[in-house]
């Protein structure tokens, strides 16, 4: 496993954003695992996170696009972080762009902030974690509202590895309903191999009972 993907696993454990418990996800499942990137809350932090991003971009992407799309609300600042990465890691100036909720009449009109989008943008998106997929589904018709048909991509922070609508990834079941590549930073399989009985900090993230646990949510929801 690449240096960085164990360095962000480490940092979701950190921020309190990957946590081990009992949750109910948006789609209504309950799951023993749960990763809330509305925990990334401060400069510090946000700056880590789009290191990450940019590094997982790059590796999976490379980095001939324009505009990197984040869906309101979480995809907004990580839009901005990962675009300020990139510039920063790599020397390439792209561009970020996000959809209002609701349409603004004046002053900065329209459905959406930042930069525009056209037929010659090459966008990709990005995304906290996809469970059902239900966000982008949303945000691809805007997309194609604005003529954009060069979409390089759908980046997200950790690919959960369950099934969506169908007896396939949700991840993956984007990339194939809307003919796109799907990346990760990390999978929640390299989570488990990370922190299954191995201390971290002095304490065991993934015990055994842990562990049962999610092997019982994926008997029933994983891929």
């Amino acid at each position: 496993m690449e240096q960085y993907k164990k360095e962000f696993i480490e940092f979701m454990v950190d921020c309190q954003v990957l946590r081990f418990g009992d949750f109910v996800t948006k789609s209504g499942r309950k799951t023993p695992f749960f990763i809330n990137t509305g925990f990334y809350r401060t400069g510090a932090q946000l700056r880590k996170l789009g290191t990450y991003y940019a590094a997982a971009i790059k590796e999976a992407f490379g980095l001939d696009f324009d505009i990197l799309f984040g869906p309101a609300y979480k995809g907004i600042p990580l839009s901005v972080a990962t675009a300020m990465a990139v510039s920063e890691s790599y020397g390439v100036d792209v561009g970020y762009c996000s959809n209002r909720k609701e349409e603004k009449d004046h002053g900065d009109a329209g459905i959406l902030l930042g930069s525009p989008l056209n037929a010659d943008s090459r966008v990709l998106m990005i995304e906290d974690v996809t469970t059902s997929g239900k966000s982008i589904r949303e945000t691809m018709p805007i997309l194609k509202a604005m003529g954009v048909s060069n979409i390089k991509g759908l980046i997200v922070s950790v690919n959960r590895m369950e099934k969506g609508t169908k007896d396939i990834g949700a991840l993956e079941e984007i990339g194939i309903e809307y003919g796109i590549k799907t990346a990760a930073i990390v999978t929640m399989e390299e989570i488990i191999e990370h922190l299954y009985n191995k201390p971290y900090n002095g304490k065991i993230i993934i015990d055994d009972d842990i562990k049962a646990r999610i092997d019982r949510y994926y008997e029933q929801y994983g891929i």
